[in-house]
């Protein structure tokens, strides 16, 4: 049977033709054929030259996600097969597969589907209809390919309760996909261990992203003083913890984060030295600050700021505001570990932002290393929704530059600014960013 065809506009299609894996439904010039969404469609430029073949869904901002650039390749059983075994050989060179994403959408050319492997157990999140459809057959096969390495998966989870898939036409759906079986899972990462709740933790369950980023700030954390902003079950404190850390204080404001992470403390053996406040972080930092403690190691591991393009302008005052109280925070010489996990933030806009902080409390930042998502969230170039994760590590030094009279004012009213919009900004970073399949 004829393929339906989607053929682009004049002059559109540039991201795809540098390697993308999207077709928006204003590039699109006309759709011939017949069709259902889900449906395997092919994509054409103006003059009818092949670009690709993908999944089509007109519901979505995002109209095709590319599945394949060879002409005439069925998207049947064997490629599937190949793709999952291609992704799972890649893990085994570049990650500790303990736990680990196996699957990562688009940069694993499955675009919509991501799955997480927390030890025997696998959670799916399919966020796109095309894929959807193929989730089943997916499933299968990757159990397959694990058992032949000699790893049972035991159960198989689904978190499908994103909110993007509204914008996919589908229902959110979240539920085991096969036999029942307890959703609180142990693993262990970089030696420390966690009870991960698959069912009602956020997202997967457990943020893999940042698994060598919480090994980077061990050696900082020797018989250091560390807060641990925004710590959900606990992960940078627990790291913290067991490289030796004086004493360690977790925040965060869900009970059921904290809940979970003082399980964890128990787990690990460590709460002689760990403990974890439900406390808001942007009302307990000014307190802390009032209170005129000082820590040798901060960490902040935030919600995305940025959900959209049009919310950058309030995070990046945001991001100011909150690595500006981290750093009043710090002894001199301390270190500041910070991170973003908002796509819509680039690298350089992220750390402009947090230069201007520095400069508007005086201090100097000393660069340590600039590090990123785990290489199980691999970042596939040309695709940009891929890479999200951007994260610092500085050494925090006193200034102790005069300010000339001129500017003294300039920088009580930028202030003033701040802690307004740091008011505006409780309100809107409750909620984790949407998995980077869905980003429309």
């Amino acid at each position: 049977m004829k393929k339906a065809v989607v053929k682009l506009k004049k002059g559109e299609g540039r991201t795809l033709k540098a390697g993308g894996m999207w077709v928006y439904d204003n590039e699109i010039d006309s759709i011939t054929g017949d069709f259902t969404n889900g449906d395997i469609i092919d994509v054409h430029d103006f003059d009818d030259y092949y670009m690709g073949s993908g999944f089509i869904n007109t519901s979505s901002t995002i109209t095709v996600r590319i599945m394949s650039r060879i002409k005439g390749q069925e998207i049947d059983r064997k490629f599937l097969e190949n793709r999952i075994r291609a992704a799972w050989e890649y893990r085994k060179k570049t990650v500790d597969t303990g736990s680990c994403r196996i699957l990562y959408g688009e940069a694993d050319f499955l675009p919509g589907i991501v799955i997480d492997k927390f030890n025997d157990v696998l959670v799916v999140q399919s966020l796109a209809l095309g894929i959807d459809r193929m989730k089943d057959t997916i499933i299968e096969l990757l159990k397959a390919c694990l058992e032949r390495e000699g790893i049972k998966i035991r159960g198989v989870y689904e978190r499908s309760d994103a909110k993007v898939r509204n914008k996919e036409g589908m229902e959110r759906v979240k539920g085991f996909i096969g036999e029942p079986f307890d959703t609180k899972v142990e693993i262990v990462e970089n030696g420390v261990k966690y009870m991960v709740d698959i069912e009602e933790g956020q997202k997967t369950g457990f943020f893999l992203d940042q698994k060598y980023n919480r090994e980077a700030i061990k050696k900082l954390c020797k018989d250091a003083q560390v807060l641990d902003c925004f710590t959900h079950t606990g992960s940078f404190a627990l790291n913290a913890g067991l490289a030796g850390a004086k004493s360690v204080i977790g925040v965060d404001a869900s009970e059921a984060a904290v809940k979970q992470a003082k399980e964890n403390v128990l787990l690990n053996g460590l709460e002689d030295r760990v403990r974890f406040l439900c406390a808001d972080v942007f009302e307990l930092l000014p307190e802390l600050e009032k209170q005129n403690r000082k820590f040798d190691v901060v960490i902040l591991d935030p919600p995305a700021f940025a959900k959209s393009r049009n919310s950058i302008k309030n995070a990046v005052k945001g991001y100011r505001e909150i690595n500006l109280r981290a750093m009043k925070l710090l002894k001199n010489g301390g270190y500041l570990a910070t991170c973003s996990c908002s796509h819509f933030i680039t690298p350089e806009l992220f750390a402009q932002t947090i230069g201007q902080a520095a400069k508007n409390v005086r201090k100097r930042l000393r660069q340590v290393e600039y590090r990123t998502q785990s290489s199980d969230h691999p970042i596939l170039w040309a695709a940009d929704e891929s890479y999200y994760l951007k994260f610092f590590i500085f050494q925090v030094l006193e200034e102790n530059l005069q300010v000339p009279e001129e500017n003294s004012k300039d920088l009580k009213e930028n202030s003033k600014v701040l802690e307004e919009n740091f008011q505006v900004l409780k309100e809107n970073s409750r909620v984790p960013e949407e998995n980077f399949s869905g980003l429309e």
